[in-house]
C-alpha cells in the first residue's frame, strides 16, 4: 500500500489489486449492516411492539426509534474523530469496527428477549450506539484509501451494499412475523460474522507512529463545530442530508404500518407485499447505486445527480399518495429505489469532496451523519404527531415526505467547491 501524509496525518491508498477486495468488503459490510437496520427497524421492532401492545403500537415505535436515533446522535462523529487520533499496531479503524460489529451483533440477539417497551428500547440503543461505533470508521476507510477521481465508483459499491443489504434484510424479516426470535438471532450473527470476515480481508496500517497534535479536551470539542462561514458548502451538504433522511424515512420507517392501516392488507399479505416492495427497491437500487456513482466520475460532477435524484425520489411518493393501491406502492418502490440509489452514490461522494480537514476526515463524516440521525430522532415524532392530528390518515406522512425531500435538492445548488 502507498501511504501519504495529509495534515500530518498518514493516508493509505489502496493499490489497484487490493482495491477489488476493498470495494467487495465495503459492498458485503453494507449489506448485512444495513440488512440489520432494516430488517430490525422496517419489520422485527414494529412486529415485535405491535405484539406488546397493538392499541399504542404507533407510539411506541416512535419512543423506541426516537431514544435509539437521539442516542446515536453523536457517536460517529465522536468514534470518527477518536479513531482518526487511535495508534494501535491494529490500525486507526480496526479497533473501533471490531467493538462496533461484535458488540452490535450480540445486542442485535438480544432484543428477542425485551418483554416490554423500555427494555426494546434499552436493548436497541446499545445495539445502535454499537453499530454506529462499527458504521463511522468503516465509512471513513474510503476517505482514506480511495482516491477522489475513484469515490463516486467507491460509493456506488457501498451504496450497492446498501440496497441489497436492506432488501434482503427487511425480505427476510418479513418471514419471521412469527419467529422474531429466529430473525434478531441470524441478523446478530450475520452483523458478528461480517465483522471478523472485514478485518481480516482488510487489515489497517499500524499506526502507532502517528504523528498528532497534544490531546486537548477544548480543541477535541470545538473540533466538532464546523463554521458554516468558512465552509459553506459543507454546510449545504449537511441541510442537502437532513431533509433527504427527513423525508426519506418518514416512507420507510412506517412501510409495514401503511400496508396493513393504510392499504387495508391483513398481516401476512403486508409482510409478503413487504418483502416484494423491498425486492423492487433493491434492484432499482443498486442500478441507480452503479449507474450514477460511475457516471458521477467519468462526468466528473456531483451536484446534478444529487438535483435529479432527490427530485426522483419526491415524485415517487406522490404516487402512491395519490393513488393509495399497491400497484402504486409497486411503482414508488422502483422509483425511490433509482432515486434514493443514485443520491446515496453520488452524495457520500460529495460528501468527502467538501471535506474542511483531509487529516480528520472519520471526524468530519461523522459530523455530516447527524445529518442522518437528527433526522430519524424528529420522524417517528412528527409522523406520530402527524397520524395522532389528521385522525391516522398516512396520507399526511406522504405529503411530509414528499416537501422534506423536495427541500433537500434546493441545497445542492449552493454549493461552489464541487461541480
Amino acid at each position: 500500500m502507498s501511504k501519504q501524509v495529509v495534515d500530518d496525518v498518514a493516508i493509505t491508498s489502496a493499490p489497484p489489486r487490493h482495491r477489488t477486495v476493498l470495494l467487495t468488503s465495503l459492498l458485503v459490510n453494507n449489506l448485512v449492516l444495513f440488512a440489520v437496520y432494516a430488517g430490525v427497524l422496517g419489520v422485527l421492532l414494529p412486529q415485535q411492539v405491535s405484539d406488546l401492545d397493538p392499541a399504542n403500537k404507533a407510539g411506541n415505535l416512535a419512543l423506541v426509534t426516537s431514544l435509539s436515533a437521539l442516542a446515536t446522535l453523536f457517536v460517529q462523529p465522536i468514534v470518527g474523530a477518536l479513531s482518526d487520533r487511535t495508534r494501535s499496531r491494529f490500525g486507526r479503524r480496526a479497533p473501533w469496527i471490531a467493538v462496533g460489529g461484535l458488540g452490535g451483533g450480540l445486542c442485535t440477539i438480544a432484543l428477542q428477549f425485551g418483554h416490554a417497551v423500555l427494555a426494546i428500547a434499552a436493548i436497541w440503543v446499545l445495539a445502535q450506539v454499537l453499530l454506529n461505533a462499527l458504521q463511522g470508521p468503516t465509512t471513513a476507510i474510503i476517505a482514506d484509501r480511495v482516491e477522489p477521481a475513484g469515490r463516486g465508483t467507491a460509493s456506488a459499491f457501498q451504496g450497492a451494499g446498501i440496497a441489497i443489504g436492506a432488501a434482503g434484510g427487511i425480505t427476510f424479516a418479513g418471514q419471521q412475523l412469527h419467529h422474531l426470535g429466529v430473525g434478531y438471532t441470524v441478523l446478530g450473527v450475520a452483523a458478528i460474522a461480517m465483522t471478523v470476515l472485514f478485518l481480516l480481508f482488510n487489515r489497517d496500517s499500524p499506526s502507532t507512529g502517528l504523528l498528532l497534535e497534544p490531546f486537548r479536551w477544548g480543541a477535541f470539542v470545538r473540533g466538532f463545530w464546523v463554521s458554516p462561514r468558512r465552509h459553506p458548502d459543507y454546510a449545504w451538504a449537511f441541510g442537502g442530508r437532513f431533509f433527504m433522511v427527513l423525508g426519506y424515512q418518514a416512507i420507510q420507517n412506517y412501510t409495514l404500518y401503511i400496508l396493513t392501516d393504510y392499504l387495508k392488507l391483513d398481516q401476512d399479505r403486508a409482510g409478503s407485499l413487504y418483502g416484494v416492495l423491498s425486492i423492487i427497491t433493491s434492484v432499482t437500487m443498486v442500478i441507480g447505486t452503479v449507474a450514477f456513482g460511475r457516471l458521477s466520475d467519468v462526468a466528473g460532477r456531483r451536484k446534478i445527480f444529487v438535483f435529479v435524484a432527490t427530485v426522483t425520489l419526491a415524485v415517487a411518493v406522490a404516487i402512491p399518495l395519490v393513488v393509495p393501491t399497491t400497484g402504486a406502492m409497486l411503482v414508488y418502490a422502483a422509483l425511490a429505489g433509482l432515486g434514493y440509489g443514485a443520491y446515496g452514490a453520488v452524495d457520500l461522494a460529495l460528501m468527502i469532496d467538501v471535506l474542511p480537514s483531509k487529516g480528520d476526515m472519520a471526524r468530519d463524516l461523522g459530523v455530516l451523519n447527524v445529518a442522518s440521525n437528527v433526522p430519524q430522532t424528529l420522524t417517528p415524532l412528527a409522523a406520530a404527531a402527524l397520524l395522532g392530528a389528521f385522525g391516522g390518515d398516512y396520507r399526511s406522512i406522504f405529503v411530509y415526505s414528499m416537501v422534506a425531500v423536495a427541500a433537500s435538492s434546493l441545497f445542492v445548488l449552493p454549493i461552489k467547491s464541487v461541480r
